[in-house]
């Protein structure tokens, strides 16, 4: 009997829990984005807003007061300059709502998401322009008096996802580069008291030169890319290719 218990054999282990595919998703689409790797499709987004001009947004109140006063030369340019404001601001409101509906905007899914509905903004404004239903010829043919209503749809999808990227930024807590505001973007560069301080110990300022010269850069490339192919939706669906690879999973 003795014997029979020095040779029994021991209990098998079974093999290790394996988690599931929908497991691991969630487990990844549930992680938080630290601020550091937060800042890089921040940035991508800088150049982004250059490629499509940042003319299209910047100067639009005094464009509005402008044209109600009726010392604008272009008619009806009022309009266009307050569909830009209205759908900003209508777009932060709804990505912030989004934002707390989905979770923290630091969640990895938060941020793909958002960013997804950015995709599909420029996507549909780039194939309005390409399909012809708004004319992209640049330089534009049409006699400046024309009015043209249409030109508010594309207008309108841009400003909402230049809206999802601010509220990214604010979201992911890397509020020094809000992508689309670049006079203030220069404003805190500038006063920053940290500005000469070595490379390594000025993460932000750094993160606002940076974000300031792929704007730059952006807005030179998209007036290149204009002029080269004489029509504005190849720019935008550059735009649209960037914010589909921020998207994707392996860039978050």
């Amino acid at each position: 009997m003795r014997g029979e218990e020095e040779f029994s054999p021991s209990p098998r282990l079974g093999p290790p829990e394996r988690t599931s595919l929908r497991q691991r998703s969630l487990q990844y689409l549930s992680g938080e984005i630290i601020s550091a790797l937060g800042s890089i499709p921040l940035l991508a987004c800088c150049f982004a807003t250059g490629l499509t001009d940042g003319t299209l947004y910047n100067g639009n109140t005094v464009f509005v007061a402008l044209g109600t006063s009726g010392q604008n030369n272009k008619p009806f340019g009022w309009a266009r300059s307050l569909c830009s404001i209205g759908c900003f601001t209508i777009g932060c409101l709804a990505f912030s709502r989004l934002h707390k509906l989905i979770g923290i905007g630091r969640l990895r899914r938060t941020l793909l998401f958002s960013f997804f509905l950015q995709t599909v903004f420029v996507v549909i404004a780039a194939t309005i322009i390409q399909t012809g239903v708004v004319d992209g010829t640049y330089p534009s043919p049409r006699d400046p008096n024309d009015v043209e209503f249409l030109e508010l749809a594309p207008i309108a999808l841009l400003s909402l996802q230049a809206a999802g990227q601010i509220v990214n930024s604010r979201g992911l807590g890397v509020g020094e580069v809000p992508t689309v505001v670049i006079t203030s973007l220069l404003c805190d560069l500038v006063s920053d008291e940290g500005l000469l301080n070595p490379l390594r110990e000025n993460a932000n300022r750094n993160r606002r030169a940076v974000a300031f010269v792929l704007t730059l850069l952006g807005a030179i490339c998209g007036g290149w890319i204009s002029k080269w192919t004489g029509a504005v939706q190849p720019s935008l669906w550059f735009v649209a290719a960037i914010k589909a690879a921020i998207t994707s999973p392996g860039c978050t």
